[in-house]
């Protein structure tokens, strides 16, 4: 028997996945306050999304599968768009966004390529690319906020530094563990 697909998690999910365009384009329209609300909204729907899964007995492949998607979507329009948007006081630096975005690209190669060629690996959440994740929501929402409060607060590149700090570690790291995995050929180790 085959497991559902559109529990209530998954349908939530989607819903977190549809809510990325929706916040690039009041941030393009300058509705930073809508903008906020949307992105708040989303980030509790991980929330919500989870502890029905768990909860309700809903976990699902796809689930699983579709969460760190639609995380990753939400922050990456979050990120380009409050980087590059229209009249932004406070945006996020252009080398922070770059360096995130190509931290999911080295980790979704890195995986890919492992799985294309040695098969299907598992590759869990760690400590560090879970508080890498909490530091760019942090970092996106900060700056949403600042956006909405029209207040410059140079304090911010604090928190730009630490989420650029975070960012580059856990690539490296997540690089380092994929390299470890057991089934790799030994000179690849």
């Amino acid at each position: 028997m085959s497991e559902p697909i559109l529990t209530v998690p998954n349908q939530i999910t989607i819903l977190r996945m549809a809510a990325a365009p929706l916040l690039v384009v009041l941030v393009l329209q300058r509705e930073y306050t809508w903008a906020l609300t949307v992105y708040v909204v989303a980030g509790l729907t991980d929330v919500l999304d989870g502890l029905i899964a768990r909860s309700g007995h809903q976990s699902t492949t796809l689930g699983a599968f579709l969460d760190p998607i639609a995380d990753k979507i939400l922050l990456s329009a979050a990120f380009v768009a409050l980087t590059w948007g229209p009249e932004l006081n406070t945006r996020i630096p252009a080398w922070l966004t770059v360096t995130t975005l190509s931290r999911d690209a080295i980790i979704l190669t890195s995986v890919t390529v492992i799985n294309l060629t040695l098969g299907r690996r598992v590759f869990y959440p760690s400590p560090l690319g879970k508080l890498t994740t909490v530091s760019q929501i942090l970092t996106a929402g900060v700056v949403l906020l600042l956006n909405v409060l029209v207040d410059p607060f140079p304090p911010v590149r604090y928190l730009f530094g630490l989420t650029l700090g975070l960012t580059v570690a856990s690539a490296l790291h997540y690089v380092y563990l994929a390299s470890r995995q057991p089934g790799l050929p030994e000179d690849a180790q």
